[in-house]
């Protein structure tokens, strides 16, 4: 069978960037978001997704550095993003590392990007442009509150440079701790 889409490895072990290629015609256009066998073939990872979610933000919104234990594939659909992978895996040599793409669907393009997010990757968003975001993700674990985990957005030790001014953020994310107030032995 022949690959379709094109699979990057990024600086942070298990952080994948998904490039899928855009057919179109007069109608509009058809795209594969990820071939799954394409994915455990990159990843080594058997990803079984049992939550599909959908999210809106509008402008300026930053939904804050959420890490749970749970592989994520995330695709925004709709509008330009700006997004932030923090790998919070203690065991991991880029541990508080980050990743930052933009991605721009306002208009058809050759390619569409997605992310996979191993385990232990904390993911934030912040939606650029003046029309909404709408960004959709699988997991292969159901979302409950006692495993959610939440990083401050602005912690000086991950140095994200966001690019909004004055954004709207919820109360939950701006009161969330430091990274090294959660793991305080990678900071002696």
């Amino acid at each position: 069978m022949q690959k379709q889409a094109n699979i990057k490895k990024t600086s942070i072990p298990g952080l994948l960037l998904i490039e899928n290629p855009i057919h179109q015609d007069e109608r509009g256009f058809f795209l594969e978001i990820v071939r799954m066998n394409e994915l455990l073939e990159e990843s080594g990872i058997d990803f079984k997704p049992v939550q599909f979610s959908h999210s809106m933000s509008l402008p300026r919104v930053i939904r804050a550095i959420h890490s749970e234990d749970m592989n994520k594939l995330v695709y925004p659909l709709t509008g330009k993003i700006f997004i932030a992978i923090v790998d919070v895996r203690p065991e991991s040599p880029t541990f508080g590392s980050h990743e930052e793409f933009t991605f721009d669907n306002t208009e058809v393009q050759e390619t569409h990007k997605a992310l996979f997010l191993p385990k232990g990757m904390g993911n934030s968003i912040c939606a650029l442009g003046n029309e909404p975001v709408h960004y959709v993700y699988l997991v292969d674990q159901y979302w409950r509150k006692d495993i959610a985990k939440g990083i401050a957005w602005d912690d000086p030790d991950l140095n994200i440079k966001w690019p909004v001014k004055d954004p709207i953020i919820s109360e939950r994310d701006r009161t969330n701790p430091r990274l090294r107030e959660l793991f305080p032995e990678k900071f002696k």
